[in-house]
């Protein structure tokens, strides 16, 4: 399994922690078997779920100048109509994936082009599924424009664990469908905002693999 660059500092603090409670457990309370063999096994696992949530699995992008693809793993939790404030300034259609802490938490380019806009706004730490977490959390807003001039808007949100966002894009950059665009961590969500005119490839409830599920076509 390879472990993604944004996983080592954060890796290697659990393993101090780990090493350094089960270290002081056995040195103070270690005729107290039963409580340092509990804590021995208990902070492995917590290790290993740490160590998980930093993987980065290899994956092949469908590259389809007519696709948009899931730009995370998670579960499709909102579709709906929705004013656009903050750049279109007018009607799309979001799709809202919800990122749970088990989920892979790389975040991809959707379409390939231009990114024509991105902002970080800082904010609050909303469940990640709050309806206002939208436009009240911390967050990312990026616009890439593919090459036939289509734009597409998505959102880096964090949640009430996630409290750090991190991104890889700045304005006038040229990225590619499917390549790394950031990472959140621990639990959050990721707002595609589509044209109304673009054909809807899941519905509510879907699982999406990001990188590779094709959430929309364009037309």
């Amino acid at each position: 399994m390879t472990i993604h660059k944004e996983g080592f500092v954060s890796i290697g603090l659990a393993a101090l922690f780990v090493l350094g409670t089960n270290a002081l457990l056995r040195n103070f309370l270690g005729e107290i078997e039963w409580l340092t063999t509990t804590w021995l096994v208990a902070s492995i696992i917590f290790f290993f779920i740490i160590v998980q949530f930093f993987r980065k699995p290899t994956r092949l992008s469908p590259i389809n100048p007519k696709h948009v693809i899931a730009p995370c793993d998670g579960k499709v939790v909102v579709i709906e109509e929705v004013v656009e404030t903050e750049y279109f300034k007018g009607p799309r259609r979001q799709v809202s994936i919800f990122m749970s802490p088990i989920n892979v938490h790389i975040n991809w380019n959707p379409i390939s082009g231009v990114v024509k806009y991105f902002k970080y706004h800082p904010g609050k730490y909303l469940v990640a599924w709050h309806p206002k977490s939208s436009t009240e959390n911390e967050r990312t807003t990026t616009v890439i424009q593919s090459p036939n001039g289509v734009e597409i808007l998505f959102r880096q949100i964090a949640g009430a664990l996630a409290k750090r966002i991190v991104w890889y894009v700045k304005e006038g950059q040229q990225v590619s469908q499917g390549s790394e665009m950031g990472f959140i961590k621990f639990g959050s969500r990721v707002d595609i905002y589509l044209p109304l005119d673009a054909t809807l490839n899941v519905n509510l409830e879907d699982k999406t693999t990001g990188s590779v599920t094709v959430i929309a076509t364009l037309n």
